[in-house]
């Protein structure tokens, strides 16, 4: 009897759990990395995405933050929205649970006018761009500190209000993959791999350090020879024209003759 009598307070705490995730909006966006023509769009430890701009508006009110939900792909399934402040993920989260919450904005910092056109700074949410929360993780406890892992990621945005109950979110977004280094020992050097434009340059440079090196052969040649050989002989046509070529004396072995003595008057 005392069983049955606690049935309806059972029932009562399933529905009070359940309704925040009843209440909870689905709005038909889904994130990407930007599209403006930028490098580094992806890097290593780092990616970058549109801002949802008029995208929760009309869900939420001037004093509710949007997160942003960064998770591994393989683990995205099994985040469940916090529903205080309190359970917010945060980065050291990522290596335990899989996820964690970063990059709070409010709907203020998000309007619907383009940036662009007051000549501003591209829109864009870059996560994993804060290197130095690291060094205090207490701080700031929202890090957004480099990505770990090459991943895939996936995130969405998440709409709370004040007290941190969730009010409407985003799909999750396509798995992203960050760039992944690779060791000097798995490039592959073989020409067959390389294409045919590199392989005609190559050719060319090649060529030309070739002639470069006979050339330099060819003057050092030339310069150096002139030690080597003879001096010409005058012909005996140029010794008659201006020319004469005797045989010299030499006089310091005649000893010098004595002055003859003078008589006196």
């Amino acid at each position: 009897m005392g069983l049955l009598c606690g049935w309806p307070w059972l029932l009562l705490l399933m529905l009070g759990w359940l309704r925040p995730s009843k209440n909870l909006e689905l709005v038909p966006y889904t994130p990407q990395i930007t599209a403006w023509d930028l490098e580094g769009k992806v890097t290593a430890t780092t990616f970058s995405l549109d801002q949802p701009r008029c995208i929760l508006d009309g869900h939420g009110q001037a004093n509710d933050t949007v997160w942003l939900v960064v998770a591994f792909s393989n683990a995205s399934r099994d985040f469940q929205n916090p529903r205080t402040l309190a359970e917010i993920p945060t980065y050291p989260r990522l290596m335990t649970n899989g996820h964690y919450m970063t990059l709070p904005l409010s709907l203020i910092q998000l309007p619907c006018v383009d940036p662009m056109d007051g000549g501003g700074s591209v829109p864009l949410l870059r996560v994993g761009n804060d290197a130095g929360c690291l060094e205090d993780l207490h701080q700031w406890p929202y890090c957004n500190a480099p990505l770990p892992s090459p991943g895939p990621y996936s995130v969405k945005f998440l709409l709370m209000d004040p007290s941190g109950s969730p009010k409407a979110e985003t799909r999750w977004s396509d798995p992203i993959a960050l760039h992944q280094g690779r060791t000097p020992g798995s490039i592959d050097m073989w020409p067959g791999r390389r294409s045919g434009g590199m392989i005609v340059i190559t050719t060319i440079l090649s060529s030309l350090a070739g002639l470069l090196l006979l050339a330099f052969l060819a003057a050092s040649t030339m310069r150096f020879s002139s030690l080597w050989l003879p001096e010409e002989v005058p012909s005996p046509e140029q010794l008659r024209i201006g020319s004469f070529i005797g045989k010299r004396y030499m006089t310091h072995h005649i000893p010098p003759s004595e002055a003859t003595t003078l008589p006196v008057g």
